[in-house]
């Protein structure tokens, strides 16, 4: 099935809907907004370049604007959370932006880059946000959470001489799992009619391969995009799926195709380690400490306290 004729069959009227999608000013981010916009929905870009994020704005249908968030600097996290004024909702968060197997480096606020920015920033973000938010939470995760472990005895990598970028990266994406199910279980607890879901566009052609620091991870990439890999069009299904389909909370979208690498979206599995409930509690415990954000919802509604 064809992109265009897949979004025609499965995409409902957004009109009247806000959606915030982090990173959409560019790839992934850039096309679920341009989805999303084009069935509707008032579409927050929150982008940490503005400029970029305008230029994606000024060629999408509908209704845009574009507001500045850098998610490894939580000063800049607050500062969007903030921008919202009082009666403000969002009816979904998209949290998609992130980086991909970097050489070491760290957020303003000292985390290991790709934890910061793929999972801490955005649990961050969505607490702040979440007594606006009125129906989902969508978290971008990927394939490479099979390769992840938590370290909960060094999140960031603190340990001289331990850090390894596909590691890195595999834990953050393990990460984004265990958050939308420690979310999930959080909000049925408060009896939010909000749920949490995750998606992954499985091998998709995007800027992320670009930016690993290796010329020759970045050239074998470069041919994978070219043999394997699906486009942003066809990668950003599994999120828009995640975000606007009728699915169950902690539900987890990818393409339908052999391995996930490509294809429509489906609800697809995930490892052991993405399931286990004791270690998503306790990442979430260790993230509340390192962002000193809370969770915000007290236990019978989703007024903020």
């Amino acid at each position: 099935m064809s992109t265009s004729s897949w979004l025609s069959a499965n995409l409902p009227d957004q009109s009247g809907r806000t959606i915030v999608v982090t990173g959409a000013s560019s790839g992934i981010g850039a096309t679920a907004a341009r989805h999303l916009a084009a069935a509707g929905a008032h579409v927050v870009l929150a982008v940490r370049d503005v400029a970029k994020g305008q230029a994606v704005a000024d060629t999408l249908p509908g209704s845009t604007e574009v507001r500045r968030l850098d998610l490894a600097d939580l000063a800049s996290v607050r500062a969007f959370a903030e921008g919202f004024g009082d009666g403000d909702t969002i009816d979904v968060l998209v949290n998609n932006a992130g980086v991909m197997a970097l050489p070491e480096q760290r957020t303003a606020d000292g985390f290991e880059m790709q934890i910061g920015t793929n999972h801490l920033g955005h649990f961050a973000l969505t607490n702040l946000l979440l007594g606006r938010v009125t129906a989902r939470v969508v978290s971008v995760a990927s394939s490479a959470h099979r390769a992840g472990r938590i370290r909960l005895d060094d999140l960031n990598w603190e340990e001289p001489g331990s850090y390894d970028r596909w590691r890195a990266y595999g834990q953050s994406k393990l990460a984004n799992l265990l958050f939308t199910s420690e979310l999930q279980r959080r909000l049925a607890a408060a009896g939010s009619p909000v749920i949490a879901t995750a998606a992954h566009p499985g091998y998709s052609a995007t800027h992320l391969q670009g930016h690993t620091g290796s010329r020759l991870q970045g050239a074998l990439m470069a041919i994978g995009n070219r043999i394997v890999a699906q486009d942003d069009a066809a990668g950003a299904l599994p999120t828009v799926h995640a975000a606007v389909a009728d699915i169950p909370g902690d539900s987890y979208v990818g393409p339908n195709g052999p391995f996930e690498l490509r294809g429509t979206p489906k609800l697809v599995g995930r490892t052991d380690a993405a399931k286990d409930a004791d270690v998503a509690a306790r990442l979430w415990t260790l993230s509340e400490e390192l962002t000193g954000v809370r969770w915000p919802l007290d236990a019978a509604s989703r007024i903020t306290v």
